[in-house]
């Protein structure tokens, strides 16, 4: 580990750092400078912390335990204002289960502005913390603390979670728990974690698929028990009818993606790249389903490869996760921080070929490119062709070379 050139070509621990100091300074003193203002209102004129107005509501709701307002957008319209008078005329689809609502309803207790801060020092928190026990996994990557933590920080992903004040760090957290879990080879408790993404049902489909296919029987029934565990809370506080509520929203989701995804160019998945590629609705609801078929058979293939990693192959199901999901918005990219960090561990382990210079090329665009609005120039979400290349391109890696299983298998 003398040269930096000996880890993935160009992307030497030097460079990184350099870019991850400039991307990192550029965005949060934007960011510092556009909420350093009196009052609520940002220098845009955005309410600060945008979305986490809808999780406040929501545990106000559940404070009082008025669970028939849980999807009712009249309602929770009028039921902001009264308590953050600068949150007149911002509506929000009401999507999450019911148990959602009850993490907030401490929070509910404080005024918007403290609740907001509290939200997002925890958010910081969990965030560098999975980050930290990913980091520990990952010999490789022990000499480069400064530069691993340089990058974590100006992440970009991790900029939108805390400017839109939303709850993708507890996701983070249950794929962390997952990957730590499996590494420690406790599969009953990795499905029990990987079972708390109830809360966000979009970021278990890849995973519900892959395990299935997988035969990992302990993890999809801590999974299945976790998830209905979670359902269970929610029925138990509210009553049946609230749940009944929420699966009548879902079943009314398509008609509603319009208002769900006012500005599609914020999204990072296979659906929303077919949908701004393909003007034809039907047309590119086929070339998604299609494509994202193909993406979870290769990730099943390499999860079922036994030489390969579980970093690799955990960080294939993160890749897999984000394009498949129907839909995800640029904040839930934090879930992939755990798989920038296994990567380029596991990068440093293999010999240096095309391949994985490739892999380290694909990685960084994957981080880079959500920074800025080239879907909304172009058209086209190349964030989301760099993160299905990382699948492929690991995919032919397997192939390729034959690799020693690592010990975290």
């Amino acid at each position: 580990m003398t040269d930096g050139t000996q880890y993935v070509g160009w992307l030497t621990p030097r460079r990184l750092r350099a870019h991850g100091l400039i991307l990192g300074v550029a965005l949060w003193s934007i960011y510092l400078w556009t909420v350093a203002t009196p009052g609520l209102r940002d220098r845009n004129g955005n309410l600060k912390g945008t979305d986490f107005l809808h999780f406040y509501t929501l545990g106000l709701i559940a404070r009082e335990h008025r669970g028939p307002e849980l999807y009712d957008m009249k309602v929770q319209s009028e039921l902001a204002p009264t308590h953050v008078p600068q949150a007149s005329g911002l509506p929000y689809l009401p999507l999450y289960p019911p148990q959602t609502s009850i993490l907030f309803a401490p929070l509910a207790h404080l005024s918007y502005a403290h609740a907001l801060v509290v939200w997002w020092m925890v958010s910081a928190i969990l965030y560098f913390l999975c980050c930290y026990w990913v980091w520990r996994t990952c010999p490789n990557l022990q000499t480069h603390r400064v530069t691993v933590a340089i990058l974590a920080a100006a992440f970009p992903a991790l900029f939108h979670l805390i400017a839109w004040g939303q709850t993708s760090a507890l996701a983070l957290a249950c794929f962390t728990g997952t990957y730590l879990s499996l590494r420690s080879k406790r599969q009953f408790l990795a499905g029990i974690v990987v079972g708390c993404l109830a809360f966000k049902p979009q970021l278990a489909l890849a995973v519900a698929v892959v395990f299935i296919a997988a035969g990992a029987g302990k993890v999809v029934i801590g999974a299945t028990l976790s998830g209905l565990a979670q359902f269970l809370v929610g029925v138990l506080y509210y009553g049946s009818q609230a749940f009944h509520d929420w699966l009548r929203m879902l079943g009314n989701l398509r008609s509603a993606l319009p208002f769900l995804e006012p500005k599609i160019y914020q999204t990072y998945c296979l659906r929303t790249f077919w949908s701004m590629l393909i003007p034809i609705p039907g047309l590119a609801l086929v070339l998604y389903a299609l494509s994202a078929a193909l993406l979870l058979g290769i990730t099943i293939l390499l999860w079922r490869r036994p030489s390969m990693p579980l970093s690799v192959r955990f960080s294939a199901l993160l890749f897999a996760t984000v394009l498949v999901a129907p839909h995800l918005t640029v904040y839930d990219l934090v879930i992939l921080a755990p798989a920038l960090l296994l990567l380029p561990d596991w990068l440093i382990s293999v010999p240096m070929n095309d391949v994985k210079s490739n892999i380290g090329t694909a990685l960084y665009c994957a981080y880079l490119f959500p920074v800025a609005p080239i879907a909304w120039l172009a058209h086209v979400q190349l964030a989301v062709i760099a993160m299905s290349a990382v699948i492929f391109l690991l995919w032919r890696q397997s192939r390729s070379s034959p690799l020693e299983r690592s010990a975290n298998t």
